[in-house]
């Protein structure tokens, strides 16, 4: 796969999983979300914008920052 079409899913700490690359989001039914080819996914459970991230970890208190090993 060339490097310009790398799909990465970073977990960033305390808040989302932050999408970037050409990758297809679907529901359990498979119908599309439509979105940017960069794009924050929810992790706390509480953004009024699922599955995408709103910013609700922020005034939650979410936190979480686990690391590859």
């Amino acid at each position: 796969m060339a490097e310009d079409h790398k799909i990465t899913i970073k977990v960033n700490d305390n808040g989302s999983f932050r999408v970037t690359g050409p990758v297809e989001l679907v529901d359990a039914e498979g119908n599309s979300f439509e979105h940017k080819e960069s794009f924050s996914l929810c992790r706390c459970g509480g953004s009024g914008n699922k599955p995408f991230c709103d910013g609700t970890h922020k005034s939650i208190g979410f936190q979480s920052a686990p690391r590859a090993k």
